[in-house]
């Protein structure tokens, strides 16, 4: 029990270290070696816990790549899934616009944005949310008599309403905290619900054998219109 004590300890300092000298130095330019020396710890010590330094920069950040396949998941009896998802969806939205207000999650996204690294590995972290929400909305329809085109179906409705979440939020991230008013806040909030309310709409876990315009435009990028024009 005291060795996990200790090593739990370790872990927090280290990270609590970390993070602050990233906050004053910028990522790039804080090493690992760095890090080590002033928690007193060998510098195999910290890839101990962090197996990179971007690990622990992310690390209690980045609760976001598993709740929404946790929200298809968990959700209550007898709601829907992509009705969960949306639901989960709206109320991350409104927890990351107030977070931009707080000094502590401003400071972390202007060390995140001043480094290439940083942007890099959160990419990555948004490709394993999208793969974890796929699988997730592939075991609701795993019965199903197609299961090839249910987990086709799974990964397409991923993809599609994690990358609209990123479009709002993360890709915008600049101009909303420099901004910051409560309009342009509101304006995103109420462009996020219509967007995820159509989603809700239009793609269907248990897709007929027919594609919808909707769901056509989406996975070609055209609208039917102009498709027959071409």
């Amino acid at each position: 029990m005291r060795r996990a004590e200790k090593k739990a300890r370790t872990r927090e300092l280290i990270r609590t270290v970390a993070q602050r000298r990233f906050a004053e130095s910028g990522f790039d330019a804080v090493t690992v070696a760095d890090i080590a020396r002033e928690c007193d710890v060998a510098v195999q010590t910290v890839f101990n816990h962090f197996a990179t330094k971007e690990e622990l920069f992310f690390d209690g950040r980045a609760e976001w790549v598993d709740s929404a396949a946790e929200a298809v998941r968990d959700r209550a009896p007898g709601v829907a899934p992509l009705t969960a998802l949306r639901e989960h969806l709206m109320t991350t939205v409104t927890w990351y616009l107030d977070a931009l207000h707080d000094p502590e999650i401003r400071e972390g996204l202007v060390t995140l944005e001043a480094s290439p690294a940083l942007c890099a590995y959160e990419r990555e972290l948004h490709h394993e949310s999208v793969r974890r929400l796929g699988e997730a909305l592939a075991e609701v329809t795993e019965s199903d008599t197609a299961p090839v085109v249910s987990r086709m179906t799974s990964s397409l409705i991923a993809v599609v309403w994690m990358g609209a979440m990123r479009a709002l939020l993360i890709e915008q991230r600049g101009m909303l905290m420099e901004c910051g008013s409560a309009e342009l806040h509101a304006t995103v909030g109420r462009l996020a619900a219509r967007v995820l309310e159509q989603f809700e709409e239009n793609l269907d876990l248990h897709p007929a054998a027919e594609v919808t315009p909707l769901a056509a435009a989406i996975v070609t990028g055209w609208p039917a219109e102009v498709r027959r024009a071409g």
